[in-house]
């Protein structure tokens, strides 16, 4: 039987049932996955019995893996990042690893230490907000480029704790900067993305002061309310997401209680803009974090 797929919200989200993770895939299942994938931004699955080991295998099946972070070392393989309140707090709008010029095609997130309350994941429909936009403020970001950096502390104050100074001494050890388009062609679905979010620094050609009003115009549509999913977690879940067309953030309101998630993330392909241009790496080799998926014309 194919999976049965039930809408979480009108623009992002779905829950998909009737999938035996631990189970072979068969060819049928794993596109009906991705089908839903390109069409839903993000995908969620309830009651998962699955190690670091199955998770991996899991996002197998929609590409090769990445390692865990250009920068910042694996927990336990060479393939899991830990999402740790201990040691970091992504409370800011971002796509991952969006520094690097190949960003992952998506990101996987299963539920490893949930809070009591809080401590939900919010993702945006980036395609959702570029049809929002203005006709003229729709065509002037179809003309223009971005850099991205790791070299970014997520705006949160400096970290308290020895655990979290050393994680974001690690984050930007090496930097990275890599200048993508600001609307990204998804080249699967063919939709037009806001390809933004925290990473993103400057605009070329404008001095630091325009692109951030420029960007901040942007990132409004991003996050409306309208374009959001909001999931709370709970234990045994896995969270897919299309990082090409979407941003994501940890929400920061469950106080000190201990919360983790495990990130296993999919290579992607290099962003192609309106103009049919491709990102370029201006600082920072990342071959060792992660392949270049070509994706067939």
């Amino acid at each position: 039987m194919p999976p049965s797929i039930r809408k979480l919200t009108g623009r992002i989200g779905a829950v998909v049932e009737g999938v035996d993770l631990t189970a072979p895939p068969d060819p049928s299942t794993v596109t009906a996955l991705r089908d839903a994938l390109n069409e839903h931004k993000a995908i969620v699955f309830d009651d998962v019995n699955l190690d670091n080991a199955g998770q991996e295998r899991v996002a197998g099946w929609f590409g090769d893996l990445t390692t865990a972070h250009p920068n910042v070392p694996a927990d336990g393989t060479t393939r899991v990042l830990a999402v740790d309140s201990e040691t970091s707090k992504a409370n800011e709008w971002h796509t991952d690893v969006s520094f690097v010029v190949n960003p992952p095609q998506a990101t996987t997130l299963r539920s490893v230490v949930t809070t009591p309350y809080g401590g939900e994941t919010l993702i945006a429909n980036a395609a959702a907000a570029y049809r929002d936009l203005p006709e003229p403020l729709r065509a002037l970001a179809d003309s223009l480029r971005v850099v991205h950096t790791n070299q970014y502390d997520y705006a949160r104050p400096p970290a308290v704790t020895a655990q979290r100074q050393e994680y974001d001494r690690v984050f930007v050890s090496t930097p990275y900067e890599a200048e993508h388009p600001v609307v990204r062609v998804h080249p699967l679905t063919g939709e037009r993305g806001l390809f933004i979010g925290g990473f993103a620094k400057r605009i070329v050609g404008l001095s630091n002061s325009d692109s951030a009003d420029l960007l901040r115009i942007l990132q409004s549509y991003v996050t409306r309310p309208e374009n959001i999913l909001r999931w709370t977690w709970a234990p045994h879940q896995l969270l897919i997401f299309d990082n090409r067309i979407t941003q994501h953030y940890g929400v920061d309101n469950y106080d000190d209680h201990p919360r983790r998630l495990n990130r296993v993330t999919i290579a992607g392909d290099v962003p192609v803009g309106v103009d049919g241009r491709h990102s370029e790496q201006l600082v920072g080799d990342a071959s060792h974090y992660s392949s270049v998926l070509v994706v067939a014309a």
